[in-house]
């Protein structure tokens, strides 16, 4: 028997079970795929070496030659309870054309099951099925001996429902553009050590029903570094990832002292045409910014610019007591509790910037380059994807036959945590 769940159930549990606490919409675009990395830790920035440099770093391809084909399988979030209700596919190509570099790409797919459509009063209307669909095509080419570039162009179709709730208007679909770029040099300060960079879906905000509620693309900076070791039957490699998301998204905060969101007059009455701004001119109601800003601003959003939020929405910063007068300590949201609330009069800290990085940690050893053994670990503090607060562990196996690989990767973590127990199965074919 199917499980089925409301759309936006099923989209949280997504959000806070990939990255970064929902600071983005289609966060399902940094799904890594792969059972190879899945069982490194899901590095790849550095280890670009096949089809999968078309989602990890194109630049992978410019050292690449030949054909080849990958197929990369997972249920996701199966601690969920929705085993072949919500899968992850990816399907890879890339081919090496002489004189002029490697064409590749890849389809991802994430289908999201069956859902139940309800009206305002919780009552079942029908079914529809839920699915995001990514199509991207890929080239990468050497600059140098030892240096190469790569470009991603994305093409995203997000399927959550045929219309909204309620009195909700239009479809709720969504297609967008999105493009990529990276670079890898290899003999990097050793000689056997790659550094690669990339930055991914960079485009436009993600709108489906409503325009003002669009999320920002999920554009991620990845940096990678990748250590091999080759004997006559033994390779080994020790590869390290790090993540940012380049995505700047501000609570509703108060940034001119006056423990109010928004702009007031002397009288108390809201300024503006719709009072987003206070008195110095500054955007005080929640808010994100487009992404050739947030490249920038992200990068101390959680540090310089996080100011006094508004913690409980009541649209106004510290304590206030029911005649609208300020709390006399006026830190906490609460008057009533006193310093059992949530401190509202704050300030972020390169602490709090630091947390929403992730790492990647990952170890590849190939005997004979026919078997292969892998462990890694991952850590996203912001994510919520740690065990027991430290990071978590990954493993896998790898067995090269007949110009074919067969991967398999497997993800711990806590057993209430949806990502915990994941198996990745996937197989690479040269062509």
């Amino acid at each position: 028997m199917k499980k089925f769940f409301q759309i936006t159930v099923l989209i949280m549990a997504l959000t806070t079970s990939v990255f970064a606490v929902g600071e983005a919409g289609a966060v399902w675009l940094l799904i890594k795929p792969g059972a190879r990395a899945a069982g490194m830790g899901e590095v790849g920035g550095a280890v670009a070496d096949d089809a999968y440099a078309t989602y990890y770093n194109p630049s992978g391809l410019g050292f690449q030659s030949g054909r080849s084909f990958t197929v990369h399988h997972v249920n996701w979030l199966s601690n969920l309870g929705v085993q072949g209700d919500m899968y992850f596919d990816f399907l890879g190509y890339k081919q090496y054309f002489e004189d002029y570099g490697t064409i590749g790409g890849n389809i991802t797919i994430m289908n999201l099951g069956e859902q139940w459509r309800t009206d305002a009063y919780g009552n079942k209307i029908d079914k529809f099925r839920s699915y995001y669909l990514a199509t991207t095509g890929s080239y990468g080419t050497r600059l140098s001996r030892n240096t190469s570039f790569g470009l991603n162009f994305k093409l995203i179709y997000q399927h959550l429902t045929s219309g909204g709730a309620g009195r909700e208007k239009g479809s709720g679909n969504s297609t967008n553009l999105a493009l990529g770029v990276g670079y890898m040099k290899k003999e990097f300060l050793l000689d056997n050590l790659t550094l690669g960079l990339s930055i991914q879906n960079i485009g436009n905000k993600i709108t489906f029903i409503d325009v003002e509620q669009a999320d920002p693309m999920p554009t991620n900076l990845k940096l990678g570094l990748n250590y091999e070791i080759k004997q006559e039957y033994n390779t080994i490699s020790f590869a390290y990832d790090i993540n940012k998301l380049l995505v700047t998204r501000y609570p509703p905060r108060d940034l001119n002292g006056d423990g109010k969101i928004g702009g007031y007059n002397e009288s108390g009455d809201r300024i503006g045409p719709s009072g987003e701004y206070n008195n110095k001119g500054q955007m005080e109601e929640a808010h994100t910014d487009p992404w050739y800003k947030a490249i920038f601003t992200s990068w101390v959003d959680d540090w310089f610019l996080y100011k006094n939020p508004d913690l409980d929405d009541d649209g106004k910063v510290g304590g206030w007591n029911k005649e609208g007068e300020k709390d006399p300590d006026g830190k906490y949201n609460s008057p009533e509790t006193g310093n059992g609330a949530e401190k509202e009069v704050k300030t972020g800290s390169l602490g709090n910037e630091l947390e929403t990085l992730v790492h990647n940690f990952g170890i590849e050893y190939w005997y004979a380059n026919k078997f292969a053994v892998r462990v890694g670990f991952l850590y996203d503090k912001a994510g919520d994807i740690t065990m027991n607060g430290l990071p978590v562990p990954t493993f896998g196996t790898g067995l090269r036959y007949a110009g074919m690989r067969f991967d398999f990767g497997y993800t711990a973590g806590e057993n209430d945590h949806p990502r915990a127990n994941t198996m990745h199965f996937s197989i690479k074919m040269n062509l």
